[in-house]
């Protein structure tokens, strides 16, 4: 998996799909909101729409990232390599 994990100016980066058939919506936005809590590192979740703190359930809704959307978590802290592990096993397992 650390392969897939990229350094950028900005912190370590890694692409994600939502593999949901209704895309990422309140229950599944409030399981990765708390899945990121878990976290000290500054996460965004970003899309074409837009960025946001993928600690927060209402951001995350306001991207409203539909199925099969490709967005890249960005971390930036002591645990961002660790975060972004966690979170890509996290959108793995997702489910409805």
């Amino acid at each position: 998996m650390d392969e897939e994990i990229d350094q950028t100016p900005r912190g370590l980066s890694l692409r994600v799909s939502v593999g949901l058939r209704n895309g990422l919506h309140a229950r599944p936005a409030a399981r990765l909101a708390r899945e990121a809590q878990r976290y000290s590192a500054d996460i965004l979740l970003i899309s074409e729409t837009g960025e946001v703190d993928a600690k927060s359930m209402l951001d995350i809704l306001s991207l409203a990232p539909p199925a099969d959307a490709e967005l890249t978590l960005l971390a930036n802290g002591p645990d961002a390599r660790e975060a972004l592990q966690g979170l890509a096993r996290f959108f793995t397992n997702m489910q409805e």
